[in-house]
Order: C-alpha cells, then sequence, then structure tokens
C-alpha cells in the first residue's frame, strides 16, 4: 500500500473559500474558464488558467501567463486571505453533485513509490501538459492542483477516511460549477 503523509495546507478561510474555489484547470476551455471567473478577483482560475488575463491570442504556454499566475497567486493569497496550517493534518474532501458523491482524503504522496510503481498510472498525460503544470508549480512554489488516486478498498483506507472526515467541515459551499 503506497503511504500518505500529512502537510501544512495553505488555504483560504471559510469566508472566502466558495470565492476562491475553482474547478481543475484542464476541465474546461479558456473560454469557460473567462466565463466562471467574471466579475471574481478571487477565481483560482486566474492563477491555475492566467491567460484568461491576457489576450485571447495569448500562447498558454508563453512565459507571460506564468508570470501572471504567478502574480494572481501573490495576490489572490493577500486579498483571501490565505493561511498556512499550523500542524500537519490529512484532509477530507467531499464533492457531491444530484447524482454523484466522491470523498477523498488530501494528503501528500510519494514520488518516488509512483516511480516505481506502486501508485498506477491512470491517465497518459501529454508532454507538453506535464511541462506546463511542472512550471506552473516551479512559478508559483506551490502544488496548487490536485492530483487524483484511487484505491482498492480496504477496511483499513475507510476507517481513515471515515475518521478524518468525520466532525465539522471547514468549508461547506457550492462551487460556480454546481459541485
Amino acid at each position: 500500500m503506497a503511504a500518505i503523509r500529512s502537510f501544512r495546507a495553505l488555504r483560504a478561510v471559510p469566508d472566502t473559500a466558495s470565492r476562491v474555489a475553482s474547478p481543475p484547470y484542464d476541465v474546461m476551455n479558456v473560454d469557460e474558464a473567462r466565463e466562471l471567473a467574471r466579475g471574481e478577483p478571487l477565481s483560482f482560475l486566474r492563477v491555475s488558467r492566467a491567460e484568461i488575463e491576457l489576450p485571447s491570442e495569448t500562447d498558454p504556454y508563453a512565459d507571460a501567463v506564468y508570470v501572471r499566475a504567478a502574480e494572481n497567486f501573490r495576490k489572490i493569497r493577500v486579498a483571501a486571505p490565505f493561511v498556512t496550517e499550523a500542524e500537519p493534518s490529512l484532509y477530507c474532501y467531499r464533492l457531491q453533485t444530484t447524482s454523484h458523491e466522491q470523498t477523498g482524503l488530501t494528503a501528500c504522496y510519494s514520488l518516488d513509490e509512483y516511480d516505481r510503481g506502486l501508485i498506477k498510472r491512470h491517465e497518459h498525460t501529454r508532454l507538453d501538459k506535464r511541462t506546463d503544470r511542472t512550471r506552473h508549480l516551479t512559478e508559483l512554489g506551490a502544488q496548487t492542483g490536485l492530483v487524483l488516486l484511487t484505491y482498492r478498498a480496504t477496511a483499513e483506507i475507510d476507517a481513515l477516511t471515515e475518521s478524518v472526515c468525520a466532525g465539522v467541515p471547514l468549508f461547506d459551499f457550492k462551487a460556480p460549477d454546481n459541485v
């Protein structure tokens, strides 16, 4: 079984979390991202898809996109504001739509275990997308997007998830994409 580790999250405060929340960067095109972020200066799409603030002909891999992403990340961290947790933790997330519910743990996972094949690849991502997200991570100095892992059902992981997810949620809201 792959090891998971707790971490000190950098996150929005509860009062503004719903304004910061955004869908993953790769589930919409630039026009859809622009529309979702319209009128919301705290939308994290301004970080994950910073090209939405640049002229429409801008290459999404241009230096200006990464510069804007880093600028927006700094601004949103102050304006939201973001806080860094005092203690490392595991975090529960639950996504719900009218027809589906998904629960998971936000944690740190081992790249070494991924490289050794203990964590199985579920998709073959394109080199340009991997390069883009690697540069994004490097320019921001933060991993800002979730990587979704699934697991074969085990009592141990189910019990851990139930334990982490017990209690009052830190955030509870409907995001702009109705999730």
